[in-house]
């Protein structure tokens, strides 16, 4: 493995508005300086824009607080090749973390265009720029989805991926075989993660806590799929951001084949909890964080706005990550206990909702 220093770098974030994007400046500005981060986002309205705004708001504050560093945001689209040809040939990083990607699996039904756009046409971007401007590390978001209805548990990244359950997966997949031919042919380090249900403060509101949360809140009913026999690996978000700073630290390293040929830089990983919960325990445990936050009164009545409803087309019933290279490799696993996560996100809410 080839080590990296983060240092008097120049790192592209892809998505920095994103919740995982935002985040990960956030921590490299407090923990890498100096660094110099270029961060693009499109901004587009797939969900509530003034949670994008709120999190750049937090980013310049946090890059005010250290001057050494710099920090330079663009409002492009990854699916604009001139956009990103213009970024590399300015600003030249050294890493790219790609995070931008239209997510969500039941969107992808109704809206796949931008799955296409987005996940496909923008990552090939990202790699054609990689590749004519060579960077030390190239992360990428992949996703859990990718498992599919793979029986065997926990989901392991040596097990077979070529079963995706809905189009979000597809491109999710394509992306670590793009991202596998791309450092082939041109010997470009890449590492894929695989990311296990993403929670916290400032998350996405499609994510089921956090939809829950405004549903109750308005007095609506929540539906809980599959009639609550689905499991998730819930990963907060601190644990995910630390994850993709220790993985760009550690590029696969370049070796040459008894061919002559590059053997792949290439590398896969999961980050998830390892620690699956059932639906039901973790909506108990969302209510009762959101009494204590004062976003819902003591008395709420949680059974009449609950309802138990069918699996939903392109859900899956379990996921559960094996985390053991992630600790063999780096050192790390996700810990953060589920009620704490959620605590810190009813906190957020209240605040940032004025509740």
């Amino acid at each position: 493995m080839q080590r990296i220093e983060l240092t008097n770098k120049t790192i592209l974030v892809t998505g920095a508005a994103g919740f995982i994007g935002s985040n990960l400046v956030l921590k490299l500005l407090k923990t890498a300086a100096p660094v110099k981060i270029v961060g693009i986002d499109n901004l587009n309205d797939y969900y509530d824009v003034s949670i994008k705004d709120w999190r750049l708001r937090q980013i310049e504050a946090r890059a005010a607080k250290h001057p050494e560093s710099g920090w330079t945001f663009v409002r492009g689209d990854i699916a604009d090749r001139e956009t990103v040809d213009g970024i590399f040939t300015k600003f030249h990083p050294e890493l790219v973390v790609n995070l931008a990607a239209q997510a969500g699996v039941r969107y992808s039904i109704t809206n796949p265009d931008a799955y296409i756009q987005s996940n496909l046409i923008g990552f090939y971007n990202i790699l054609e720029a990689c590749r004519h401007n060579p960077v030390e590390h190239l992360v990428y978001a992949s996703s859990s989805s990718v498992y599919g209805t793979n029986q065997k548990v926990p989901y392991s990244t040596e097990d077979k991926v070529d079963n995706p359950v809905s189009l979000y997966a597809a491109t999710k997949k394509s992306n670590e075989l793009m991202a596998h031919a791309y450092s082939k042919l041109y010997n470009i380090p890449s590492t894929g993660l695989r990311f296990f249900t993403v929670y916290g403060p400032a998350g996405r509101p499609d994510m089921a806590y956090f939809s829950f949360t405004n549903k109750l809140w308005k007095g609506e009913t929540i539906q809980i799929f599959n009639y609550g026999n689905c499991q998730r690996d819930f990963t907060y978000i601190d644990d995910i951001v630390e994850g993709v700073i220790r993985v760009m630290q550690g590029a696969p390293e370049k070796k040459t084949g008894a061919d002559g040929l590059p053997i792949p830089p290439y590398a896969v990983y999961n980050i998830g909890n390892q620690n699956p919960e059932n639906l039901l325990d973790f909506v108990d445990i969302l209510q009762q964080e959101l009494i204590a936050a004062g976003v819902l009164p003591a008395d709420y009545d949680f059974e009449a706005h609950k309802k138990l409803v069918p699996m939903q087309p392109g859900d899956v019933p379990v996921t559960y990550a094996d985390t053991s290279p992630l600790e063999r490799d780096f050192g790390f696993r996700p810990a953060t206990p589920l009620r704490t996560g959620l605590r810190n996100f009813a906190r957020w809410y209240k605040e940032f909702y004025r509740v």
